[in-house]
């Protein structure tokens, strides 16, 4: 299926203020809230369901056996017709 990129932002921050964007988007999902990303001239609302699916994944990209670079990513995802979907899970993050 054909992916519509809706906004991207991408810059170096500082730990602090990572968290505090992560504590934001907690805040609005805990409040059942729509989401506005805005950087620039781009700017984008969704408003998640009660239970969309959230994927974490922990990634190394670069040649084996050699230094690469490592990522976090936290996904939400639902379909926009209003379906939930997915399968819950038992994520533990410490």
């Amino acid at each position: 299926m054909p992916e519509e990129v809706l906004f991207e932002s991408e810059s170096k921050q500082s730990r602090a203020d990572i968290a505090s964007y992560l504590r934001t988007v907690a805040d609005k999902l805990d409040a059942g809230e729509s989401i506005t990303l805005t950087a620039g001239d781009q700017s984008v609302t969704l408003d998640p369901p009660t239970s969309p699916t959230f994927e974490v994944k922990a990634e190394r990209e670069g040649p084996v056996g050699s230094p690469g670079e490592l990522s976090i990513e936290f996904e939400l995802e639902w379909d926009e017709d209003g379906g939930d979907g997915g399968e819950s899970g038992g994520l533990e993050i410490e």
